[in-house]
């Protein structure tokens, strides 16, 4: 796997998971965390931030660090 990829996973996997966290404990008034779960809205919402995470952010981080290092 390239070093990109590696990249990409790594930071997008990390803002996708940390996203859904907080959404969902934001909405913790409306909804309990059983109700949340059990929803598939919860679950799309969660693969749409990892893969947003993965292929747009992790891409963007990607570009800004090849400019950092110059190349």
């Amino acid at each position: 796997m390239s070093e990109r990829w590696k990249y990409q996973l790594k930071y997008g996997l990390f803002w996708g998971i940390f996203m859904t966290a907080f959404m969902t404990l934001f909405e913790i008034k409306e909804k309990p965390l059983a109700v949340q779960f059990s929803s598939g809205d919860f679950y799309f919402r969660a693969a749409s931030f990892i893969a947003m995470g993965i292929f747009f952010l992790g891409y963007m981080g990607w570009r800004e660090k090849i400019k950092r290092q110059g190349k």
